[in-house]
């Protein structure tokens, strides 16, 4: 099964949904608001068109969140405007993601409600949403069509599990793995990075035909640290599950052929890693560089710090949005009927791993202006 049909959140509103299980991808995008609103405020005052203004957010997925940037997107367009003493253009904003995205919950849960909060702006021009299935990695849009690129947390998963991960026997080379770690081959991480240089490139390759000169981009990439050790590979949260996996192989609940021939197409960049490829492809000047780290516990009491949470209620809420964005890739790999079991097993991991370590995430956020 092609990774277009497994790279995307468990759909509808269930208990293991993206839907139920997305407060940590809440609180980045909250994080990096203010950077969002600094690019959008420079395009209003530098590149705002007359008639239409159009945007993009590539790998919106389905959530309480999909809608969130566009928000934050449509205040800053009205305060900038109303400070300038400028008329608000007509807004059309594109939902992108692969075909398999639960588009269907956004607009009927989500979107109707979105348009009765934007009532409050008399002001704005009208502002219409529509989805844009596709790979970001390919063409979405005609030539100079775009004003604003918005994407958060989708640039980290790959186009396809990189070639080069099997011997020229056969024999898995990243076995004992699910994806990039510390104790991979060097060929492994050749491989993934080669991957990752290559769609990193078609994006920002496509997205330079898209954009407009003047054009403004802002990115938040789940990326690695070259100094922090606890950031240093994405094993540390993603190695559980092999593990948690690994357990159920030696009980005879999963086939170790299918564990030691699984790779999830991911690969968190370096800082370094994006700054040249950004130079190489020449059409964008970077503008915003920040690197910023995040518990992987992060927002779960969402607004309620008088919440108090053990060790088991952290553990489990990691694993529940773990769940959620990996359980497609995992379920068409393992099958389905394992899940409850892998991820309770994972929970418990995650537990007894924050109880001793600090378990974080490290963020890149990139703001560029099209050329």
């Amino acid at each position: 099964m092609g990774v277009e049909q497994v790279v995307h959140m468990n759909g509808g509103e269930g208990e293991h949904s993206y839907y139920k299980n997305s407060l940590y991808q809440k609180y980045v995008i909250l994080k990096t608001r203010p950077i969002l609103e600094e690019a959008v405020a420079q395009l209003c005052r530098e590149r705002l068109p007359e008639d239409c203004l159009r945007m993009v957010d590539v790998g919106c997925s389905s959530g309480p969140n999909t809608l969130l940037p566009l928000w934050e997107i449509i205040e800053t367009i009205d305060s900038t405007c109303n400070k300038l003493n400028q008329k608000a253009p007509a807004i059309q904003f594109f939902l992108n993601d692969l075909p398999r995205n639960d588009f269907n919950t956004v607009f009927r849960s989500l979107l109707p409600n979105f348009y009765d909060k934007l009532e409050k702006f008399d002001k704005l021009g009208p502002c219409v949403v529509a989805a844009m299935p596709g790979s970001f990695y390919g063409r979405l849009f005609p030539d100079n069509s775009l004003h604003f690129v918005h994407s958060s947390y989708s640039l980290h998963y790959l186009s396809q599990v990189p070639a080069g991960l099997v011997s020229e026997s056969g024999m898995p080379l990243n076995k004992g793995n699910i994806c990039l770690a510390n104790a991979s081959p060097s060929s492994v991480h050749k491989a993934y990075v080669g991957q990752f240089e290559k769609d990193f490139t078609s994006f920002l390759s496509w997205r330079s035909l898209e954009m407009v000169s003047g054009g403004r981009m802002v990115l938040t990439i789940m990326g690695r640290s070259a100094h922090n050790a606890a950031c240093k590979y994405e094993s540390e949260i993603l190695q559980s599950i092999s593990n948690a996996l690994k357990e159920m192989v030696d009980e005879g609940k999963v086939e170790e052929s299918k564990l030691d021939s699984y790779n999830f197409p991911i690969y968190e960049p370096s800082a370094q890693d994006v700054r040249q490829l950004i130079q190489r492809d020449g059409s964008f000047n970077i503008t915003r560089f920040e690197e910023y780290e995040v518990s992987w516990d992060a927002n779960m009491e969402d607004g309620n710090e008088e919440l108090v949470f053990d060790k088991w209620a952290r553990g489990r809420y990691v694993s529940n949005y773990m769940r959620a964005v990996t359980e497609p890739m995992l379920a068409s790999q393992f099958g389905s009927a394992i899940m409850d079991d892998l991820f309770d097993r994972v929970s418990s991991k995650y537990a007894n791993y924050l109880e001793k370590e600090k378990g974080l995430y490290y963020n890149l956020v990139i703001t560029m202006v099209k050329k």
